[in-house]
């Protein structure tokens, strides 16, 4: 916990960000954070912070009740309503019932449960703290301000509006209007009630007796508004208008004019003592307070805070006042203010009891006198300087702030070591300047600016050139380190005088060519001999005074420095007087031991450390030694914390981790050895006791949440510091801690006029148009120096015209060439390029070649630095046709490293270098337009031109875009690969598209190939119609147009037969179902014949034997169940087709052959049903002789084949007719069986030759095969049981014997059915056990089969039929 402290600054322009309640706890938002704060009449102390919200907190108000005073609420910009303890600081609740940034919240003081709260929209929430529950209102489409609850009614809220209005509302009735008040012109600031209800006090007065109202008129109560129209209204809510109006009087402070624009900065703020009927306190122009005493007029009705002296108001305009009844009978009245300052007054006396500074940006520098003690200087980003008299009893506080010649943040502070009073300081825009704190005088500001942010301050010996001369000069020189890297020696005594350059005396001194590392901080030994410089790279150097010989270099820090200090030299051993201490971005503080007595000959190089102290986990920002201890030191870091290290030992003391944020700034109290300052991000200085901190070590592995909330809303932040890193320097390197984090954190990102801004206007500097670069720089700057020079400039000038004298151009008289003859001019010229050239700005060295007349000088450097451009290259003919030609080629290379290529390439056609420009466009991918030039410049037979559509096709073929390869490739006459990449998309389209432009482009096999493909996807997806006119655009694949026909014509026949579920998406008119007793053999030859022309008399491509034979072709693979059932139809109308060809040429053997394929597909596939339908397709009357009923055709076969083929083809005919009557007879009542048509109940005659299902031969070579599959079954079985089997081996010998003798059974199966026809095995039977089983269970229900046939249907089964499963089935009929 923190003994004293600073808080941030009060949030600006808010109606209520701030309350106290019955305790005397005082709550302040500023920035996301509510400091609470012990309030009294003699003192204040901020005892804690409520943590938690990340956005700006706009509305803050105490619940008033007791027993529950300790909660309060809070509105965020977010649109956020959050529930606080301020008793153990945590976060209750958060509600997110606004869409839009909430500007006015009130606890009310009638219900302790009760929270309102409005937005910028104008929509009113109520929020009930015990329940959760809230409720939302919209009484006016307007810009809430302020709002305020009655302290006499809970269901009233009085609205404040930006236009003027004022609204009372009835929360209990959804937010009913009640009342509108009129009367105000512009933004209500605030609102708030009289703390007691009647309207009885007023009414007597002279200049409100027309509105008196009678005895038997309404209680209402006054309401007071402030606007700013500058006029406080008391407003009668019985009569619903302004019964007064009090107009702010102007005070002219003593010794000033009343500011004309003081009105537009006006913010009204009103506040009515509890208690008080007749008087109210409200803000006025400048920060005064006026307590207006309601019963008097004239002059007489206002009163003046704090007359008795004149330091005691604020000097701008309050925001928020608050009272408090305190246990002594003393009420205090709480005001917080544009000044930064909270002040307490005593509403008795009405003088100001205290006042509590506060800060209104990063806190970087803080620093104690070395001569006065207890006098504490702090640096703000606020643009001020604070000066804290630490030691004073009688004001805990006593600060005074100085803001003239600063305008910036103040980021570096350094006191004087011997002169009281004296304090140097730094600003983020580079100045330098000294303030006497003892006078009212405006600061000394050195004439010599940095380019950048000041980093560090610090007084020394002066060193050459200010260490020359007469003796009276100061002792001290003044040393700033910036951004740029450059620190500069300022004499205290003429600042108004030019700052030396220390490089160039470390330059002559140690002969140092090459250029030095920019230095980011330095250091001076406490003797003043030595001074220790830190550099970006992380060097260390230490120099000797005042020469600055190279001592000593340390090599250890790798990262930029941030922060050294030298151990103080009284009442401590001399061997720690050499202590150096260094922190850089990393995050480990190191020590340096210089205990050489003789300076050595050569600088020494220094890798290791003296001590190296570890702890921290972020970049180290500052650090102090402890005046009151040896070797003891407090350092400060990115981590949040403070740590206190015992340098010797290497241990770490004490860690600090009360603030916010990371921390910037750190020092000792210099009388008290257990205090410490610290200041940082949270815009607070605290002092904390090193005994009284719960922690030693900063957090483990703990990298600033803040940093990296901050980096993350603030995404402009890199590119910013990356650009300021590529102009040079240290700057964007330190940036990240120092005054770099001039992206606006000090105002949170909000803008000005929310808190803590210089201004509430835009900064016109960022409107200002940015003044262009010199182009004589250094003439330039030395019109810049003091009077006197530029006199002698004068006298000068004219005694070279005159008389002989120095030599203009050069030298010191360098500016003078301007003024003198060509000569001086051009000596001018060239030491200008040189100092162009040294900064880099070689395109300002260019023209002043140009304006020379050197353009190829001109144009020459200019290639060479990259620095062309059109302009120079318009001017490049001027130097010849070689010269320009040159100039060109240089900048077609200069642009395409700039990725110009088509600019480039236009320069290229300047000089006539078209296939320079087209190979330049190819190299770069640039296709479209290498082949734009090509085709307009070139003959459309050059080469160039396929190579480049060859080139451009294989790059989107590469990535997807096949139809814009395609036309490359056809643009380049390779119309077959331009088919073959549209085809790679491999759908219908492409397929379609790719068939047509091979047979437009004579690719006839892929025209084909291709057509093919689209028409077997197209089939797939039934749309059969767009299959056939794809196959008919090519001639040469009519057999496969007669192939989909007959695929077409089975699935329309299959589909309406209810066998399969298909629906197609296209079909011919003469692909319907038709008549079911002719057979699709003969459908088929009339729809070839009337649609395709094909008969048995067409010649030419049209014969069936040419068809048949392109039919051939195609391969029909082997029948699976694996097979889709659409393919399986496409395979076996395959055979169809063949089967109908054989029959136009007559071959019986063939047809036969054929027809058994078509019918094995689907058998053999698994569909039973579909193949048993297919059968009676094919032959409707049973008889497979009978091919055809429309053509008489019978069959005549002679080979074994052919015949064996045909019984096959009977035999399943046969089959699928018995097991047909089988079902009739099952379920006579039903008439279809899982999708096979049946007939009629009642036909019991079997109607077939049932003696061909029953062949014994073909009985034996089943029952051969069963038993084949069996035995490899069981040994399948015994060889998984053997691998299982520990070792591997069999369990015994009885096994063995099993397994030899199957083996042997196997074989003999084996000759058995090898030494039967081959033709049994090739066209096989319906299984003959299974027939014989059906008949003789139709046998129960039918007479039509004969005893022959069914004793030889026992025999087949009592010989072939061995399973279990026949065994059982056959038992009825076999005993």
């Amino acid at each position: 916990m923190h003994e004293r402290s600073l808080p941030a600054s009060p949030n600006w322009y808010c109606s209520r960000c701030s309350d106290v309640n019955s305790d005397g706890l005082l709550g302040v938002g500023a920035k996301n954070i509510i400091y609470l704060i012990n309030v009294s009449a003699s003192s204040c102390r901020v005892v804690g912070e409520l943590v938690g919200h990340k956005d700006l907190v706009s509305g803050f108000s105490f619940c008033q009740h007791a027993g529950q005073s300790h909660v309060c609420v809070s509105s965020h910009s977010d649109g956020s309503i959050c529930f606080w303890d301020s008793h153990s600081k945590t976060l209750l609740s958060e509600h997110a019932a606004h869409q839009n940034p909430v500007s006015a919240v009130h606890w009310s003081p009638v219900d302790k449960n009760l929270v309102v709260s409005g937005d910028e929209k104008g929509i009113v929430v109520c929020h009930w703290y015990h329940t959760g529950d809230t409720a939302s209102f919209f009484p006016e489409p307007r810009t809430i301000f302020c709002l305020t609850c009655s302290p006499h009614t809970w269901n009233v809220v009085a609205v404040g509006y930006k236009d003027g209005m004022i609204v009372l509302i009835d929360v209990s009735k959804k937010g009913e209007v009640m009342q509108r008040l009129r009367g105000h012109d512009d933004e209500i600031h605030s609102l708030v009630w009289s703390p007691v209800t009647g309207e009885d006090t007023l009414y007597n007065r002279p200049e409100d007796s027309e509105g008196s109202s009678s005895a038997g008129e309404e209680r209402g109560c006054y309401l007071a508004s402030g606007s700013k129209d500058q006029t406080v209204r008391i407003w009668s809510t019985s009569k619903g208008k302004a019964v007064m109006t009090l107009k702010l009087p102007y005070l002219k402070k003593r010794g000033s004019a009343v500011d004309p624009g003081v009105k537009e900065r006006l913010w009204l703020n009103v506040h009515w003592p509890k208690g008080r009927r007749t008087q109210l306190v409200s803000s006025c122009f400048s920060g005064e307070l006026v307590l207006w005493d309601l019963t008097r007029s004239g002059k007489q009705r206002w009163t003046l805070l704090g007359t008795s002296s004149d330091s005691q108001n604020h000097s701008r305009i309050v925001f928020n006042m608050s009272s408090v009844h305190l246990q002594d009978d003393r009420e205090l009245l709480l005001s917080t203010s544009m000044d930064r300052e909270i002040k307490c007054w005593d509403l008795a006396s009405l003088d100001c009891c205290w006042t509590l500074p506060t800060l209104g940006g990063f806190v970087y520098s803080l620093t104690f006198s070395p001569v006065g003690a207890g006098c504490l200087a702090l640096g703000v980003g606020d643009n001020m300087i604070r000066v804290w008299n630490t030691l004073t009893t009688q004001n805990q506080y006593d600060t005074r702030s100085f803001w003239q010649g600063i305008k910036s943040k103040v980021t570096a502070l350094a006191w004087h070591p011997k002169k009281e009073g004296s304090l140097s300081f730094g600003t983020d825009d580079g100045k330098v300047g000294i303030y006497d704190v003892f006078s009212n005088k405006p600061p000394q500001i050195s004439s010599s600016y940095h380019r950048k942010t000041v980093y560090t301050l610090a007084w020394g010996p002066p060193v050459p050139p200010m260490s020359f001369g007469a003796g009276g000069k100061s002792s001290y020189s003044l040393y700033s380190c910036a951004g740029e890297g450059v620190i500069l020696q300022h004499d205290p005594s003429k600042l108004s005088g030019e700052a030396s350059d220390i490089d160039k005396l470390i330059r002559d001194t140690n002969n140092i060519k090459h250029k030095l590392s920019p230095h980011t901080d330095l250091s001076w030994k406490p003797d003043g001999k030595v001074v220790a410089i830190g550099n970006e790279d992380g060097c260390i150097d230490v120099y000797q005074a005042p020469s600055l010989k190279l001592l000593c270099s340390i090599q250890q820090h790798h990262k930029i420095i941030n922060t050294l200090r030298w151990h103080h030299d009284h009442s401590s051993p001399p061997e720690l007087h050499c202590l150096l201490a260094s922190g850089s971005s990393n995050a480990i503080v190191y020590m340096f031991c210089f205990c050489a007595e003789t300076p050595p000959e050569s600088p020494v190089v220094l890798t290791e450390p003296y001590r190296r102290l570890c702890g921290h986990t972020a970049k180290i920002t500052s650090m102090a030694w402890s005046p009151h201890h040896e070797a003891r030191l407090v350092t400060v870091s990115y981590d949040g914390t403070a740590q206190v290290w015992d340098v010797l030992q290497e241990e770490a003391v004490s860690n600090y981790r009360g603030h916010v944020g990371y921390l910037l700034c750190v020092d000792w109290s210099p009388v008290d050895p257990d205090v410490i300052w610290t200041g940082g991000k949270d815009f607070t200085v605290q002092e904390w006791r090193v005994s009284k901190q719960e922690f030693t070590k900063p957090p483990k592995g703990k990298k600033m949440a803040e940093l990296r909330e901050k980096k993350r809303t603030n995404p402009k932040q890199k590119k910013k510091n990356n650009k300021a890193s590529g102009a040079g320097g240290a700057a964007a390197v330190r940036d990240e801690w120092g005054a770099s984090y001039r992206r606006r954190e000090d105002c949170d990102g909000t803008g000005a006029v929310l808190y803590g801004f210089v201004s509430v206007l835009p900064d016109t500097n960022l409107l200002k148009k940015k003044k262009p670069r010199s182009m004589l720089p250094i003439s330039t700057s030395m019109d810049h120096r003091p009077k006197e020079e530029l006199l002698q400039d004068c006298i000068t000038l004219a005694s070279v015209k005159h008389t002989s004298g120095c030599v203009p151009g050069q030298g010191e008289h360098i500016h003078l060439g301007l003024f003198s003859d060509r000569q001086a001019l051009q000596r001018m010229f060239e030491s200008e390029e040189e100092g162009h050239v040294e900064a880099g700005h070689y395109d300002s060295v260019v023209y002043l070649r140009l304006w020379s007349g050197d353009v190829e000088g001109a144009l020459q450097l200019a290639t060479e630095k990259g620095e062309l451009n059109d302009h120079l290259l318009s001017i490049a003919p001027m130097a010849g046709f070689k010269v320009w030609s040159q100039t060109v080629e240089a900048y077609v290379k200069q642009l395409c490293l700039q990725e110009q290529y088509l600019k480039a390439a236009s320069h290229l056609l300047s000089i006539n270098k078209l296939y320079e420009a087209i190979d330049l466009l190819h190299s770069h991918k640039l296709y479209r337009e290498a082949i734009a030039l090509a085709k307009a410049r070139l003959p459309a037979d050059e080469p160039i031109l396929k190579e480049l559509y060859s080139s451009w096709a294989a790059v989107l073929e590469k990535d997807g875009h096949f139809s814009a390869a395609a036309k490359c490739y056809l643009a380049s006459g390779a119309s077959f690969d331009a088919a073959k990449v549209i085809a790679r998309k491999n759908d219908v389209s492409s397929l379609r598209a790719a068939a047509s432009l091979a047979r437009i482009s004579g690719e006839v096999t892929l025209a084909q190939s291709l057509a093919l493909r689209c028409a077997k996807d197209l089939a797939a997806a039934q749309n059969w119609v767009e299959a056939q006119e794809v196959l008919s655009s090519q001639e040469s694949l009519l057999v496969h147009r007669l192939h989909l026909c007959v695929t077409e014509l089975l699935s329309a026949i299959l589909a309406d037969s209810v066998v399969v579920s298909q629906s197609s998406v296209s079909s011919h008119p003469w692909a319907s179902p038709g008549d079911g007793h002719i057979s699709i053999q003969d459908r088929v030859r009339v729809v070839w014949e009337e649609q395709f022309g094909v008969s048995q008399t067409s010649a030419g491509h049209h014969s069936a034997r040419a068809l048949l034979q392109e039919l051939k072709s195609v391969d029909s693979p082997a029948p699976s169940a694996s097979i889709p059932f659409r393919q399986v139809l496409l395979y076996s109308s395959l055979h169809l087709t063949h089967s109908v060809l054989s029959w136009l040429l007559d071959d019986d053997e063939q047809l036969i052959k054929e027809l058994w394929q078509a019918v094995a597909w689907l058998r053999d596939s698994g569909h039973f049903c579909a193949s048993a339908e297919f059968c009676r397709l094919l032959f409707p009357d049973g008889d497979v002789t009978v091919c055809s009923g429309k053509h008489p055709k019978t069959l005549h076969l002679t080979g074994e084949e052919a015949k064996a083929a045909a019984n096959s083809l009977q035999a399943f005919v046969h089959y699928h007719r018995l097991y047909e009557c089988w079902w009739s007879i099952s379920a006579r009542n039903q008439k279809i069986h899982n999708g096979l048509s049946v007939s009629a109940a009642g036909d019991e005659k079997l109607d077939l030759d049932a003696s061909l299902l029953l062949s014994e031969s073909h009985a034996a070579c089943q029952a051969a095969q069963r038993s084949i599959r069996e035995i490899q079954e069981r040994l399948a079985a015994m060889v998984l049981q053997h691998s299982r089997a520990p070792g591997g081996q069999l369990g015994s010998g009885e096994k063995q014997e099993s397994f030899l003798s199957l083996s042997s059974k196997m074989s003999e199966h084996q000759k058995q059915l090898a030494d039967l026809p081959e033709t049994i095995k090739m066209y096989p039977h319906p299984d003959v056990v299974e027939c014989c089983l059906i008949l003789l269970h139709f046998t129960k229900s039918s007479t039509s089969v004969s005893e022959s046939l069914q004793q030889e249907a026992k025999d087949l089964l009592r010989k072939y039929g061995s399973s279990p499963s026949v065994l059982k089935s056959s038992r009825p009929f076999l005993t």
